[in-house]
Formats: C-alpha cells, structure tokens, sequence
C-alpha cells in the first residue's frame, strides 16, 4: 500500500509509516506508473487532472486493464463539462469512456452531499482492444495551459 496526499503534515506522515504503509515521496501529480501490477486507486473528490494524469501514465490497454480506481465518476465528469473542455483538457478521461465500466456506489442518506458521485471503475482488456488504434497513439503528456477549473495541487507548491 502506497499512500501521497501533498496535505499530509510531518506527523500524519510518521503515524502513517508508523502503522508500515508506504509514503510516496514526491508528488507524482497523479502520474503513478502501476508497472504490471494489478493495482486499486482510491481517489475520492480528487481534481479531474490526476484521473486524466493517471490515465495517461498508464495508457496502454495491458496496463489499464490492471487498474481499478475508486473515485468520481467518469461519467458525472462528462455530463458536466462540455464535449469540447472535456477534449481538450482531460483527453485521455474522454478517450477512456467507451473502454470503463462504471459502478456507482450507493449513497448514505447521511453523506448525501459528500459522497454521491464515488464509483468504481474498471477498464476490462477486452473493451479497450475494442477502442480504434488512433486512441493508443496519442500519448502527449498533459499540460492544462488553457485550463480554467484545475483542481491539483503541482510539484513544489
């Protein structure tokens, strides 16, 4: 288990290396590389940006198909943002959507406002050999110029 949040203060980060998780220790700003390995990411209320830069890191159909990450919903993103901001800012989110299963997970009455957009997705081998070869060609990692809504935290801030 490896753990990065760029809020984790000096002390979170002793308990938590206490407890005998792993810490990354540079902020990856979501470009984690899951080499091979079957991996679970759990990116609850996280920024458009790290999904998209994720996606990216891992942008082939074997490595995809090893990932499965808990977070907002791909399709909550893409009924929210116009077709055009989606494609421009978060590609390899709007390349992916034809290639994910989604599941959303139920709501507590409780948190309804906080917790009403988690799913969980999985990106089957057999929908992502599916997707035109064009998809798998285009590996340009993302800059967000022209972003108006980023939500990340980047490297050294």
């Amino acid at each position: 288990c490896a753990l990065f949040d760029p809020a984790f203060s000096a002390r979170e980060a002793a308990v938590l290396r206490a407890l005998g998780l792993c810490l990354i220790p540079e902020n990856e700003e979501g470009k984690h590389d899951v080499q091979g390995e079957a991996t679970v990411f759990y990116m609850v209320h996280c920024g458009k940006a790290l999904y998209n830069n994720l996606l990216w890191r891992n942008w082939s159909p074997a490595a995809l198909s090893k990932l499965v990450i808990i977070g907002n919903s791909f399709r909550g993103i893409e009924e929210r943002l116009l077709s055009r901001i989606l494609e421009r800012d978060y590609s390899y989110i709007a390349k992916v959507l034809k290639g994910v299963e989604e599941m959303a997970l139920p709501s507590h009455p409780r948190y309804l406002d906080t917790f009403n957009d988690t799913s969980v997705h999985w990106f089957p081998l057999e929908k992502l050999q599916e997707l035109s070869p064009e998809v798998w060609d285009f590996v340009e990692e993302p800059m967000y110029q022209d972003c108006e809504d980023l939500e990340i935290i980047r490297k050294g801030e």
